[in-house]
């Protein structure tokens, strides 16, 4: 029988994250079933809307998630198959993960976007220093 291995922080990570994106999609869902119940068309989800339409915020956060998560599961793997850890590591994913939420609560309230580029600026580069330590 296989032993099961105890969750790592990059594991805990992953399930962070996947659990932040399905409560991002239940959120959408409650937006798009009020705004059908209120009278409003089907067709109104695939016109490009603002940034001002909490519909559209919520749609794009989820599109990012969907986007990041392949990246950030590629790291854990990585991570994982070759058994590295380490408080570096440990760090390194708190913050991607920390700034991954903040990213897209700041996309949700419609605040200044100069502060996503700044989040995905500090996601990018904790991505490229996880990498780098997992090769």
């Amino acid at each position: 029988m296989p032993q099961i291995q105890s969750m790592t922080v990059p594991l805990w990570g992953l399930v962070v994250s996947i659990g932040w994106t399905i409560s991002i999609v239940c959120l959408l869902l409650t937006v798009r079933i009020r705004h059908l119940a209120t009278g409003g068309a089907a067709q109104d989800f695939g016109n490009p809307q603002t940034e001002k339409n909490l519909f559209w915020r919520l749609y794009r956060v989820q599109s990012n998630l969907v986007e990041n998560l392949p990246l950030y599961l590629g790291v854990v793997f990585l991570l994982t198959v070759r058994g590295i850890s380490g408080t570096a590591i440990d760090l390194l994913v708190i913050a991607y993960i920390t700034f991954r939420l903040i990213h897209s609560l700041i996309h949700i309230a419609g605040i200044n976007p100069m502060l996503r580029v700044y989040c995905l600026a500090i996601q990018f580069g904790c991505l490229i220093a996880l990498t780098t330590l997992a090769i």
